[in-house]
């Protein structure tokens, strides 16, 4: 009977660290909402079905505008916060101190006098549901939280054929093992 009873708490608790961590990014994007010196972006994920809905039916015979807006539709939402009005190595510190570690594996971490840019996943079931950029210099933040189910090949091909902020560094990094996922 013990045991009947265990599954479902510790399947209760892995659901509310989950969520703990979403609202852990929440509020540090809600924090600097109003703040004046950020520019804020938010894409919803129907915006995304709409964008990739639009590239499938527009794209007659071309296979790579097909795929990308199929690609496309799997992004469930996009939230930007930066500026470049801030120390941005103090909001780099916040935000990473934000993050549970443990939720988060390192794709990319490159520190470089007095800069630092971070892309980390959040993996379940063999997916990516999530792509976090922090990057932060003496003048700029930029902290990027891309939602939704991705292959690692799916967001090499971000990179490669989209101009979604902060995924031109994702593309100048190692594709090396991640990438053949």
């Amino acid at each position: 009977m013990k045991k009947i009873l265990i599954i479902p708490f510790l399947m209760f608790a892995i659901v509310l660290q989950a969520q703990a961590q979403d609202d852990a990014i929440q509020r540090f994007f809600s924090k600097y909402m109003d703040d004046d010196r950020f520019s804020r972006v938010y894409i919803s994920p129907k915006m995304m079905q709409m964008a990739g809905g639009f590239l499938k039916s527009n794209a007659d015979s071309d296979q790579d505008s097909k795929d990308l807006g199929e690609l496309i539709q799997k992004v469930k939402g996009i939230r930007i916060l930066s500026s470049d009005e801030v120390d941005g190595q103090t909001f780099y510190k916040e935000a990473m101190g934000t993050l549970s570690r443990n939720q988060y594996e390192d794709l990319m971490d490159v520190q470089d006098k007095g800069s630092s840019l971070k892309f980390m996943v959040r993996e379940e079931g063999g997916l990516v549901r999530e792509l976090m950029m922090i990057s932060g210099d003496s003048k700029e933040f930029t902290l990027l939280s891309m939602l939704g189910s991705f292959t690692y090949e799916d967001l090499n091909m971000l990179a490669e054929h989209t101009d979604i902020p902060g995924m031109d560094n994702y593309g100048k990094g190692s594709k090396g093992a991640k990438g053949n996922k």
